[in-house]
């Protein structure tokens, strides 16, 4: 994470904000190093929060909570929209952030492991990751899911691993992002640490979580891999059965009755992070806003209760210190793919 100059703000006397509502726009901050900087009031305009992804995921699920609950503890005052880009597992918006919006401070957008994954698949790989933006927060944690309709005939992991393992082309597994991506990872993890070779399975990618459990219930796959929280409310409408949670132990709530992959003979876990991010040259004024603001945010109790009701785990880093974890993870999941051979 970029290190920040601290700098003191220029504070209006009281009764002349009351009088004239805020400090001129025009007015400078200085910097600790002495340099004159001019303070916009930040910001000042409507915030758009983007999910790279189609309605129904994790992305969207999280950028829809993040606006919302800002907007509720009246953390920001401007107008806070979701806009959601779908696109080749994220890239596609990746791309278009990188080179268009390079120096938008007023659109932020959502993210998780497949930033990285992206980045350093062989296949349909992006030249843009994270080294490309201005990492903000972690915010929450999930974990994978193994996925099947409700009255499908695996009822356990194994029975699934047992099946492809006979035969790796006869079951058809989807997810909401392209090959070599998370979804896709989740889904034949398992599968690679029984022994079935990654490269056989028969995997088909689609945009966002939504669409893959769409095509889980439609009959067009047999197993999906994706975020447990995506999968919460049909596990609780009873239309899909998880098999299995790729966390280190199970979860509580609706999941409680899960077992995880491990608990099943399947040293199989992945852990979902998901963050916030911002332009590779974010101003300091709104980068600074920003880490401010979602330090805020973390701590109040209508985050941490959105957090709950969703089926994630609050696990907030803040902007240093997420940029440090996503450097190990650049480092974690490069030896994950070449296990797979799918590095590029």
């Amino acid at each position: 994470m970029f290190s920040l100059k601290k700098f003191s703000t220029v504070l209006c006397a009281g009764a002349l904000a009351l009088s004239l509502g805020a400090c001129s726009s025009k007015e400078t901050a200085s910097t600790s190093t002495g340099k004159k900087e001019e303070s916009t009031g930040y910001p000042t305009k409507a915030i758009s929060v983007v999910a790279p992804s189609g309605a129904g995921g994790g992305w969207d699920l999280t950028a829809r909570s993040f606006t919302k609950i800002l907007s509720e503890t009246k953390l920001v005052n401007q107008p806070l929209t979701v806009e959601n880009k779908p696109g080749g597992g994220g890239a596609v918006f990746m791309a278009e952030y990188a080179t268009q919006q390079a120096a938008n401070n007023d659109m932020l957008f959502v993210n998780s492991p497949p930033i990285i994954i992206n980045n350093l698949k062989k296949e349909g790989n992006s030249p843009y990751g994270y080294k490309n933006t201005t990492p903000l927060a972690q915010l929450t944690k999930d974990f994978g899911a193994i996925v099947v309709k409700k009255d499908s005939k695996f009822t356990d992991l194994k029975s699934v691993l047992e099946e492809v393992k006979k035969d790796p082309s006869k079951l058809t597994f989807a997810g909401g992002s392209a090959p070599g991506s998370m979804d896709h990872l989740i889904s034949i993890l398992p599968a690679f640490k029984y022994g079935v070779d990654p490269t056989k399975i028969k995997y088909v990618s689609y945009d966002g979580g939504g669409e893959a459990i769409t095509a889980l219930l439609g009959g067009n796959a047999d197993v999906i891999g994706t975020d447990a929280s995506s999968v919460k409310e049909f596990l609780k409408a009873g239309k899909v059965r998880v098999l299995a949670i790729t966390a280190t132990e199970r979860l509580g709530g609706d999941f409680k009755d899960v077992p995880t992959a491990k608990e099943q003979g399947i040293d199989a876990e992945f852990t979902i992070w998901r963050g916030v991010f911002g332009p590779e040259k974010m101003s300091k004024e709104a980068k600074s806003y920003w880490e401010k603001t979602i330090d805020k945010l973390v701590n109040t109790p209508e985050w941490k209760q959105e957090v709950e009701s969703q089926g994630w785990e609050l696990e907030y880093k803040n902007s240093s210190d997420f940029k440090k974890f996503l450097g190990e993870q650049d480092k974690q999941v490069q030896q994950l793919l070449e296990a797979l051979g799918m590095q590029k």
